[in-house]
């Protein structure tokens, strides 16, 4: 046998020993979302709209909690206000965003459930989520069809920033959290 028949022989053995397959997208980023389970991070608004004046001046808090390998539920404080949960959850063809508003005796508000699916693959930092068709009827009802066209994109870069972000045509809201420095 060649040096270079050799050589060959050892790649394709080594290269059958890493049968390790990478995770897909979504996978990679519910595990990068899921290892922050149980911690709370402070956020501030980094979108200039004016419309986001409120969030801007309170503080922000989003907490990852209630983790099972199918559902993260995110709970997400402005000021006093605790009425928003981001739901991400898994579905047969990637991943689902979910918003899910309460009155402060936990009934659910008219306004809630809206959100949608992953249409392509993402990235492991990044998934976006484009209004279904649930939240289009739902907008349309309470007489919002801006909304109809509503993206939605969570971010997890470990150790680094988690952000929320919504975007439409003329509109855009982001918020980022700090993961340098978990709350106590």
């Amino acid at each position: 046998m060649t040096f270079r028949s050799l050589a060959v022989a050892a790649a394709l053995i080594l290269t059958g020993c890493a049968t390790s397959t990478p995770l897909q997208a979504p996978d990679a980023f519910f595990q990068r979302l899921s290892s922050l389970c149980g911690q709370s991070f402070a956020g501030r608004v980094v979108s200039n709209d004016p419309l986001d004046a409120d969030f801007a001046g309170k503080p922000l808090i989003m907490t990852v909690r209630d983790c099972s390998p199918s559902e993260i539920r995110i709970p997400f404080s402005v000021g006093e206000d605790r009425s928003r949960t981001w739901v991400i959850s898994r579905t047969d063809a990637g991943l689902r965003l979910k918003h899910d508003h309460r009155h402060k005796d936990g009934t659910e508000d008219e306004l809630s459930q809206y959100g949608g699916d992953t249409d392509t693959a993402g990235a492991p930092e990044r998934q976006a989520f484009p209004a279904d068709a649930f939240s289009r009827t739902l907008f349309l009802g309470k007489g919002n069809p801006a909304s109809v066209t509503n993206v939605w994109a969570v971010e997890v870069h470990p150790g680094r920033m988690f952000a929320y972000e919504l975007r439409r045509p003329n509109r855009h809201f982001r918020v980022e959290f700090d993961l340098t420095r978990p709350l106590s």
